[in-house]
């Protein structure tokens, strides 16, 4: 199994599911794992193995729309990527919302979505 990993991928938007939260962005960072077998002994050729930067733009494209939830992000890129994809066995994804709007909390929030196909 190869699997591609885009790590520290951070962002500035304004997930949430209270109002505050919509308002006043807040900083994310994204982890993806995409595992798949290669069909050749070795890798030489773009098509024979997963573009990250298509893997970086579809997560951009998720992480720039508003979502209420990060478990509904998760999800939904796990499902992009596998349809564009569909070679892929197995994708984790973690998003961590650095600063959660929770008085007195110090820490952050995170989701880890992982799905086999």
């Amino acid at each position: 199994m190869v699997t591609i990993k885009l790590n520290q991928l951070r962002f500035f938007a304004h997930h949430g599911l209270y109002e505050e939260e919509r308002k006043v962005s807040n900083e994310f960072i994204v982890d993806l794992e995409v595992g798949f077998k290669s069909s050749v002994p070795v890798i030489t050729k773009m098509n024979e193995t997963i573009n990250y930067i298509k893997l970086y733009e579809l997560v951009k494209k998720y992480m720039l729309h508003t979502s209420d939830l990060i478990e509904s992000l998760a999800m939904n890129i796990t499902e992009d990527i596998h349809h564009l994809y569909p070679q892929v066995e197995k994708i984790s994804i973690s998003i961590t919302k650095k600063y959660p709007p929770v008085i007195n909390f110090s820490g952050n929030v995170a989701v880890n979505y992982e799905k086999e196909f």
